[in-house]
């Protein structure tokens, strides 16, 4: 988000997309290489436009090693203090450009990781729970500065073997420290919750969550929920698809009054095949 509050960006790099109809068909059909199913995400928010765009890519136009991560025209690039993110992709359905540079500089790198599932074949950790952003955009024009979280998620079978839904939100506390909680919902009716806290020296600890509170369904009807020990406030729907929703969400935790980024993943939605069919209009594919 950037300092002003009038912008922000969410950026995911694939490498065997979880949301791949086409990996998803591949898998079905035999043994699936996850480097032909690459992508970057980017999600561009703002009050008055918004960009989003997730070409996929295969094999022959991706690289990547242990600094650097090339998909089609697009790059993400560690130089040893900052995560820089060369932005070249194009929109869908509605093909508008988006093109420019993020650069992030963590405050502290972290090497942490944990099972969120039951038979530990899928992890999550954060990199960097804060730092700082500089983003310079000239399709759209946008140039701003914010507080970033850089994490990653891996897994060793498809996220629907394993998962039925899942609540996830960050919260920036007025100290710098930075809460995570995790709310997983898995397919055999049971459930875990991670309450993480990750402080700016590297230190970290769990804390006692607070009481889920169940909040509207999204247009499309996705359940979601937010641990808080007040009532929640939606302050901006920033996606709503089928399966999936993205807000910035205003809370109480661990006794302070905390402004949140909030996701919510319905896998059974993912998995049917009309959402399934209605993917490669927003995800298109470069053979």
């Amino acid at each position: 988000m950037s300092d002003d509050g009038q912008f922000g960006l969410s950026v995911i790099a694939f490498v065997g997309s979880v949301f791949s109809p086409y990996y998803a068909l591949a898998r079905r059909v035999g043994t699936a290489d996850p480097d032909n199913y690459c992508a970057l995400n980017v999600a561009l928010y703002h009050r008055k436009h918004k960009r989003w765009c997730m070409t996929e890519r295969g094999r022959k136009h991706t690289s990547r090693d242990s600094n650097r991560f090339s998909i089609g025209p697009s790059e993400v690039h560690w130089d040893g203090t900052s995560l820089n993110i060369r932005v070249n992709e194009v929109s869908a359905p509605i093909p508008y450009k988006v093109a420019g540079h993020i650069r992030i500089e963590p405050f502290q790198l972290f090497n942490f990781s944990t099972p969120i599932d039951l038979q530990s074949k899928h992890r999550w950790g954060p990199i960097a729970p804060s730092g700082r952003v500089e983003v310079s955009f000239d399709d759209p024009h946008q140039k701003w500065i914010g507080t970033a979280y850089l994490d990653s998620n891996e897994g060793d079978e498809p996220i629907e073997n394993g998962f039925h839904s899942w609540d996830w939100s960050r919260s920036l506390m007025a100290n710098g420290d930075t809460a995570v909680l995790y709310d997983m919902r898995y397919k055999k009716d049971s459930n875990n919750t991670l309450s993480l806290l990750f402080n700016r020296q590297g230190g970290v600890e769990t804390f006692e969550p607070p009481m889920r509170n169940e909040l509207p369904l999204t247009a499309w009807r996705v359940s979601r929920g937010l641990r808080s020990s007040t009532a929640v406030e939606i302050s901006e729907q920033l996606e709503d698809t089928p399966f999936y929703q993205r807000a910035i969400m205003k809370s109480e935790l661990l006794g302070e009054r905390v402004t949140s980024f909030h996701e919510s993943l319905s896998i059974s939605r993912l998995v049917s095949p009309v959402v399934r069919a209605m993917l490669p209009w927003r995800m298109p594919r470069r053979f």
